[in-house]
């Protein structure tokens, strides 16, 4: 028995959810996309052989970066080329499987999580390896998922799904932290569900809710935090987890910190970035390579990645910058910006309603609410909004959308459209 089970990762779902951000698993956070920095904690618990499951998007990126990995990791990729669930995701790793009759650790790459559990999983494996392990988030209250049907001693018997408060069977949410110990088991009842004509897409859940009752089940309990992207504003999440790495104040040699510039409590300060006159960098933050922070600016809380320039005066508050992003003398609050943005003099981002409630987005059609009291805005790579350009709480600008000068955006703006206000210029003489 292997101490260490072949890792499967899946990054290949569709992030439809997502827009106007791109593939989720590409998105950095400081100098590395999120798929590398997960994959870099699996190899500390030992994981070297993976496979990943992509999509036709991201095939490409993916590839390109799995060079940077320690050379003693073993990453296999394979394509998902339509999104036909989960289950179908694993059928596409299967033919890379090192031994069918082998364990099988099943991790989604936008579910990050705390070391402890990854721990405890390979423990229970360790202790018996004929036993499938399922992780279950211990929820206070009610959370619209899939709780766990368990007994006194921990084996799982099923899954409910979004049952409702107060018909939970557990207090056990799954999430897709799965151990099987027997991956050609799994990969058959995969496949026979895909060959039954239902049409809904959970042949996964249906295949382990049939295992369930022919080889022992059981809960891992994990009560730490977990945190998961599935809508764009979930990126602040993730930020703050990697904000709390942060410990310190890390300068880098090369770096311009001006005598008169205020660096508080935990900062990264990366290679070539200049920190001007006057300026504030408040902890815990990160400053990537390049960035400038101009005079009087203020960045706190917040992630500001390379090359950006937070202009003159301009304040980025627990926000995420993305690479190459312009601003000057603005307001960036509880905002998420992708790369290349123009965020043009005297804009900002209102991030609070009137009445201090859940601020809502619109997601493929329906209301959605980001269970935040504060979010700004969420906007798209190579947007340009012109000067004293306002946006109202939740809203989203697709990908090269262009605002023009003095607009209220009430309202989500389409990728490539263009916004702008009529004037009436009106002179009149003596």
């Amino acid at each position: 028995m292997s101490q260490v089970p072949q890792l499967i990762i899946l990054a290949g779902g569709a992030s439809s959810r997502m827009w106007p951000l791109r593939e989720k698993s590409l998105i950095k956070f400081g100098e590395e996309p999120l798929l590398i920095s997960q994959l870099r904690n699996y190899y500390r618990f030992g994981f070297k052989d993976v496979i990943i499951v992509g999509n036709p998007g991201n095939e490409a990126d993916i590839r390109g970066l799995l060079y940077t990995l320690p050379d003693d990791m073993r990453v296999q990729l394979t394509i998902q080329h339509e999104a036909k669930g989960m289950g179908d995701a694993l059928l596409c790793a299967e033919p890379l499987l090192e031994d069918r009759e082998a364990a099988v650790y099943i991790n989604q790459v936008h579910d990050v999580v705390e070391d402890s559990l990854h721990e405890d999983m390979l423990k229970m494996y360790r202790s018996n390896p004929q036993t499938t392990y399922l992780a279950g988030v211990e929820m206070q209250k009610y959370f619209p998922g899939g709780y766990l049907i368990i007994d006194e001693s921990g084996f799982i018997s099923g899954i409910k799904e979004k049952p409702g408060a107060g018909n939970e069977p557990s207090r056990f949410v799954n999430i897709v932290v799965h151990l099987h110990s027997h991956a050609g088991r799994l990969m058959d009842a995969v496949r026979a569900e895909y060959a039954k004509p239902i049409a809904s897409d959970d042949h996964y859940e249906r295949a382990m809710d049939i295992l369930m009752k022919q080889t022992p089940y059981r809960v891992v309990g994990y009560a730490g935090r977990w945190d998961a992207l599935k809508f764009p504003w979930h990126v602040l999440d993730i930020m703050e987890r990697f904000l709390g790495r942060v410990k310190g104040q890390n300068i880098a040699s090369d770096a311009f910190v001006a005598p008169t510039a205020s660096i508080v409590g935990d900062v990264l300060i990366g290679p070539g970035a200049r920190v001007f006159p006057g300026a504030a960098v408040v902890g815990p933050a990160y400053i990537g390579a390049g960035v400038v922070v101009g005079n009087n600016a203020l960045v706190r809380q917040s992630m500001v990645l390379a090359r950006s320039n937070v202009g003159f005066t301009t304040e980025v508050a627990r926000s995420y910058v993305a690479e190459g992003v312009q601003m000057h003398a603005c307001r960036v609050l509880d905002s998420i910006f992708a790369d290349n943005v123009n965020f043009s003099a005297g804009c900002t981002t209102a991030n609070l309603r009137i009445d201090h409630g859940d601020v809502p987005s619109t997601i493929k059609g329906n209301r959605v609410y980001s269970g935040r009291d504060k979010l700004g805005a969420i906007i798209g790579r190579d947007a340009f909004l012109g000067v004293d350009v306002m946006t109202m709480p939740g809203v989203k600008i697709g990908e090269r959308a262009q605002i023009g000068p003095g607009t209220h955006v009430l309202e989500d703006v389409k990728d490539r459209a263009r916004v702008y206000v009529k004037q009436a210029l009106i002179i009149r003489e003596g």
